[in-house]
């Protein structure tokens, strides 16, 4: 078994071939997977897809590109979708300095805010970050003060230090498809030092389609298990022994 720890499903993408997508992860053994968020309109299509799929779950926030985007209550939509049916995390949420599209000073509002409503209701939080390490760890650091933390460095890409202190903190790691690309050495080596119960894949499909099938989209959650095979040869197990311990950490952290 495999869980997929981070789709969009939800997206356009899947509107007309979600079903087939869902019945192929099943064939090549994603029993579970969790459709994340980006928008208020989002999460509450991803709340849907939860009720309509036994093996889909929701998490529910506001991507930080999209922050700058949002009405008036779309933060208090987040937060009544908090305690829906099926909902196991909150976000993504997080921070980015690659693209321009939120005033950062609003990202780290936001993010803060994700936090502590997954503290608030003891859900994981599900971190993006995109060319802002030292911000992330700033911010997470200082959430850590407020209590333990219990999330996911989504689609990690830091290196080995920054992967070391997250786990300090209490943060699982969770690897996409870049970690199969011919030039991820740095990052297959990090995949290597993650302790065992904080390892988590993921296929932030429709995008980063792995190897052998990368360029194609979208990227769908079958695809995982490409992921789980190249972190296992990394970390010297058997795909079997890797699938049953993400899938098993997955489960403990989502409280599954």
């Amino acid at each position: 078994m495999l869980f997929d720890t981070h789709t969009h499903l939800d997206q356009s993408d899947f509107d007309e071939i979600r079903g087939e997508v869902i019945q192929r992860a099943a064939d090549a053994g994603v029993t579970q997977i969790l459709a994340v968020g980006c928008t208020a309109n989002d999460s509450r299509k991803c709340v849907s897809l939860a009720a309509e799929y036994p093996e889909v779950y929701a998490a529910v926030g506001i991507q930080p590109n999209y922050v700058a985007e949002a009405q008036n209550d779309d933060w208090a939509v987040i937060e009544q979708l908090a305690t829906a049916p099926g909902v196991i995390a909150i976000g993504e949420t997080g921070l980015d300095r690659h693209w321009d599209y939120t005033p950062f000073d609003l990202q780290r509002d936001y993010f803060d805010r994700h936090i502590r409503l997954a503290q608030q209701h003891d859900l994981p939080f599900i971190v993006h970050m995109r060319d802002c390490d030292d911000d992330i760890m700033q911010s997470l650091r200082e959430a850590r003060t407020r209590g333990i933390l219990k999330g996911i460095m989504h689609s990690f890409t830091g290196d080995t230090a920054m992967a070391a202190e997250c786990v300090e903190l209490g943060m699982h790691i969770s690897f996409a498809g870049m970690v199969t690309f011919r030039k991820s050495q740095a990052l297959r080596d990090c995949a290597a030092t993650i302790p065992d119960e904080r390892l988590l894949i993921e296929t932030d499909c429709p995008y980063l389609s792995p190897e052998p099938v990368r360029g194609k989209r979208p990227n769908e959650p079958a695809n995982v298990r490409h992921t789980a095979e190249c972190l296992a040869q990394v970390r010297g197990v058997s795909l079997q022994q890797l699938a049953d311990l993400t899938t098993a950490n997955a489960r403990a952290l989502f409280g599954l």
